[in-house]
């Protein structure tokens, strides 16, 4: 943990270095300016800092509003510094392709200050001599342009530029272009991270699919199951979010119900009347829920005990049977990987170890990628979250990197995987690309 915080404390402090030499040094002349928007990102660095403890060190209110308000600019920092990033090659284009224009319009280098050998060491008879000291001041107007004025000092150069890479205002064409830089990447991190916003606290679309399993029998044909994950249940993600779920599960009538993990990010201590709303959770055959690894994080055993009062049944590392019209499926779940650093593993064999193999099993595990160890066990379908489909763009390409699928319906060594995209989010109050959802997935013979 100390390794993790020293790594994470040491990246912010570079992002924000950065984030202050593009958004305030470079852009910004004025000293009292750069100063003011020193402290602004400094202060921000401290925010993003705080808002991780926030809710452990402070109360309650408070705790929720600097949370939310750090891991909003935690979103906001992430687009900065994206859209940054991608415009350092067009600016240096663009400052090379000024220079260019601006020295191939100025006079020919030299033809002002190398006159020909001897010119003013032999000046010609009756040429007239040099002006005593102090002539230039009481020259006339029209002769008294400083030395050196021509082509470059009459606008010669392109765009309002002089030769010497000033605007006509004084201003260097690096510090206009830098300007244009930073209020580029504004205006694409708010917009981006408003869109964000209001995808994330939008009530979750609802994800049909069919899903054909070989060895369904057939009078179970047409077994409905719910699959919901990702809640990450926080001060910044209460009741009045899961009560939207909630009564969206309800409404599709399932006949069952699979929580996939990571129902909480907060301590269950912190958020048990945010849970509230899960105790009305209903399904034909009952509501099953496994470990995630933020249960792991704040508690598990916490959070089982907690989910069980609420009346979810935690498969841990167990499996049941759901009959269904004659027909019957298994359904099992493992503890997600995690729980190996707490002495609470998953145990492939305990949940799917001497079972009736003419029937399928439905496995519920947090991570896509245990589909690898399910397939071993002749798993027919595993049901997901983890990804949040990637949550905020281009995330999901590095999602990738560790799971084999992140988001849909896939086959994955012989075994069908399925991932939702999560209803709630974690981090950053924003989804890009990712909206929340929750599935229903109606079991077919095939």
């Amino acid at each position: 943990m100390l390794i993790f915080l020293g790594i994470a404390i040491t990246l912010t402090a570079l992002i924000h270095l950065y984030l202050w030499q593009r958004l305030v040094r470079d852009p910004l002349r004025d000293r009292r300016w750069r100063r003011r928007g020193g402290w602004a990102v400094l202060a921000a660095a401290l925010l993003l800092t705080v808002s991780l403890f926030g809710d452990r060190l402070l109360p309650g209110p408070v705790a929720t509003v600097l949370t939310w308000a750090g891991y909003l600019w935690l979103g906001v920092m992430f687009y900065l510094l994206l859209a940054l990033l991608a415009l350092e090659l067009p600016v240096l284009a663009a400052r090379g392709l000024l220079r260019w224009r601006a020295a191939s319009a100025s006079p020919e280098r030299g033809a002002l200050s190398t006159p020909q050998r001897g010119a003013l060491s032999t000046p010609q008879r009756g040429a007239p001599s040099t002006p005593k000291r102090g002539a230039l001041s009481r020259l006339e107007p029209e002769q008294g342009r400083p030395v050196g004025s021509g082509a470059a000092a009459d606008g010669a150069a392109p765009d309002g530029m002089a030769a010497d890479g000033m605007a006509a205002d004084g201003v260097s064409r690096r510090v206009l272009l830098r300007r244009a830089a930073a209020i580029t990447a504004g205006l694409v991190a708010v917009g981006t991270s408003g869109y964000g916003v209001t995808r994330a606290y939008r009530t979750p679309r609802v994800e049909r699919l069919t899903v054909p399993l070989a060895r369904l029998d057939p009078r179970a044909d047409g077994l409905r199951v719910a699959v919901v994950a990702d809640l990450h249940v926080s001060p910044v993600y209460g009741a009045g979010s899961v009560a939207r779920v909630v009564d969206l599960l309800n409404g599709l009538s399932p006949d069952l119900i699979t929580v996939v993990g990571d129902m909480v990010t907060s301590e269950v201590a912190d958020v048990r009347d945010d849970l509230v709303p899960l105790g009305r959770l209903r399904a034909r055959y009952g509501v099953y829920a496994v470990t995630g690894n933020h249960e792991y994080y704040t508690g598990h055993e916490e959070w089982a005990e907690a989910a069980e009062e609420l009346g979810l049944r935690v498969l841990r590392n167990q499996r049941v049977e759901i009959a269904h019209r004659g027909g019957a499926i298994d359904l099992a779940g493992v503890n997600d990987r995690e729980g190996r650093r707490y002495d609470d593993p998953p145990d492939y064999d305990a949940a799917l170890g001497d079972r009736d193999p003419s029937r399928p099993v439905l496995l519920m595990a947090h991570q896509p990628v245990q589909v690898h160890r399910a397939a071993e066990y002749g798993v027919d379908l595993q049901v997901s979250g983890h990804t949040h489909g990637g949550q905020v763009f281009p995330f999901d390409y590095l999602v990738r990197l560790e799971q084999p699928v992140v988001s849909g319906l896939a086959r994955v060594d012989g075994t069908l995987l399925y991932v939702t995209d999560g209803a709630g989010f974690w981090g950053p109050p924003m989804r890009v690309g990712a909206d929340p959802d929750v599935t229903l997935l109606e079991l077919r013979a095939a």
